[in-house]
């Protein structure tokens, strides 16, 4: 991560955002971001990868209505990195774990569908603020092609827009180790395990 991608993250207080890196890592994420799609600083660092929180966590059916088909997405961009490294151990051993783990997962990956991460909208049910229908965007930041910056935002005077300015108010009286990114640390039982930064 350049430090510059995280200043622009915190900048960035009305709209949730993260990265994903190679594997769909979170490597950064702003405090909005944080809050919307799960505590990725309390996340233990082997798990704050995003295929990993869509299948094995629990709380990701309940976050998205359409679960299914962003498992689907999930699987398809899973797919589209492992036909650009053949040789990737660590994509390797996270395929591994969640073919193990998930049999929804093993369904998905047995479609052999690729897909890329792009733009859209998603329904997504918040613990604290309800119901929400948010645009996302994907931004390739120049000069870092493993890199995606995601970004939500609600329609301009709809519901979800207060809900999103509800849910901003809500994480902003959170403690700061919300905000933060991760880098790799020493390997683990064959996977990269990224570990937060230092602040």
């Amino acid at each position: 991560m350049r430090p510059a991608l995280q200043q622009l993250l915190d900048a960035m207080e009305g709209v949730p955002a993260y990265v994903l890196g190679r594997r769909l890592d979170i490597v950064a994420w702003n405090r909005l971001g944080n809050a919307l799609t799960g505590d990725f600083s309390a996340m233990p660092p082997e798990q704050r990868n995003m295929a990993w929180h869509v299948f094995l966590d629990p709380a990701a059916r309940e976050l998205y209505d359409d679960w299914e088909g962003k498992a689907t997405d999930v699987v398809g961009i899973l797919r589209l990195e492992a036909g650009r490294d053949l040789d990737d151990p660590r994509l390797a051993s996270l395929i591994g774990e969640l073919s193990l783990k998930s049999a929804d997962f093993r369904r998905l990956w047995a479609a052999h569908d690729i897909r890329d991460k792009g733009h859209g909208t998603k329904d997504l049910h918040h613990p604290v603020v309800g119901r929400l229908t948010l645009r996302y965007e994907t931004l390739r930041p120049a000069g870092d092609p493993d890199q995606v910056l995601v970004t939500y935002h609600a329609e301009p005077g709809s519901p979800s827009a207060e809900s999103l300015r509800l849910l901003a108010s809500w994480a902003a009286t959170g403690p700061a180790e919300g905000v933060g990114s991760a880098t790799p640390a020493a390997p683990a039982e064959g996977r990269e395990s990224p570990a937060e930064r230092p602040r």
